[in-house]
């Protein structure tokens, strides 16, 4: 919509961040009559502009879950969109933004609302997308970030490699209100997607306040391969005798020390509580 005010938050850290890209993505916003306020976030976060009418997040899903942070602290009502440039962008991919800056403009300023989020909380801290403790978190916990600047998502299957000789198998306990499960592995889905365009939980969506959670009773070096097989090709995981589906609203995982990540970042150690926020985050 012209007049617009529009608050480009950029992480010049993100996998796949282009000086190019961004330029053209303030030039398509200011061609179709919107003001644009071009900032940063890393991972201090960012100030929402008290004129802003909307925000575009250009980066990936560790960007997104910092602005949003940032969305909720303001207190205010502000639509979002997000472009996808980060080193993996799954809530870019599940809501279908276009990576072309003027087919993405054309949508974020078209006015309306497209969705509402749902997002999961630790504390403060978000979950927009995807969360995992077992050996995903431990190789994010392992990753170097020069490494990812430089190679983008092979910085990942890197790190993970480098667990191989070792590999943990932290003792884990999910509780929810109603149930307590012994594993050696979690993932948590606020979204659909997982490392790329595959899911363990093809029913999530970001519109709806769930979490889809499976967990591995056993995460032995072939149990985590015969999973990450069944993803890839794109087999149902209910109904196999080591993995344990089920959603909830909440639920606490506590165990051996782990790392905690989600969307792509290091977040916390065990114990964690994740919960559904109360508000609805609007994109457009």
């Amino acid at each position: 919509m012209s007049g617009t005010t529009v608050q480009i938050v950029a992480n010049p850290d993100a996998g796949s961040a282009s000086r190019r890209r961004l330029r053209a993505l303030e030039r398509a916003f200011k061609a179709a009559g919107a003001h644009v306020i071009l900032s940063e976030s890393r991972s201090g976060g960012v100030d929402i502009a008290v004129e802003a009418d909307h925000v575009c997040v250009v980066g990936g899903d560790g960007t997104l879950r910092h602005v949003l942070a940032a969305v909720r602290r303001a207190g205010r009502s502000v639509t979002l969109s997000l472009f996808p440039m980060g080193t993996v962008n799954l809530i870019a991919r599940e809501r279908g933004y276009s990576r072309d800056p003027a087919t993405f403009v054309a949508r974020a300023l078209a006015g309306g609302l497209r969705y509402g989020h749902h997002v999961g909380l630790l504390g403060e801290t978000i979950l927009s997308g995807v969360a995992s403790v077992g050996p995903d978190s431990l190789a994010v916990a392992g990753l170097s970030p020069r490494l990812k600047r430089r190679v983008g998502r092979l910085a990942y299957l890197l790190s993970f490699l480098a667990l191989l000789g070792r590999w943990p198998r932290p003792q884990l306990c999910v509780a929810t209100p109603d149930r307590e499960i012994a594993c050696e592995a979690v993932y948590v889905a606020k979204g659909r997607y997982f490392a790329g365009p595959w899911s363990f939980a093809p029913q999530a969506s970001v519109e709806e306040p769930l979490l889809h959670v499976v967990a591995l009773r056993s995460a032995t070096r072939r149990d985590f391969a015969r999973f990450v097989w069944a993803l890839w090709r794109g087999h149902p995981l209910a109904g196999r005798p080591n993995l344990i589906l089920f959603s909830c609203t909440e639920l606490t995982i506590d165990g051996d020390t782990a790392p905690f990540q989600a969307d792509g970042d290091i977040v916390a150690t065990l114990p964690v509580h994740v919960t559904i926020a109360s508000d609805i985050l609007h994109f457009a």
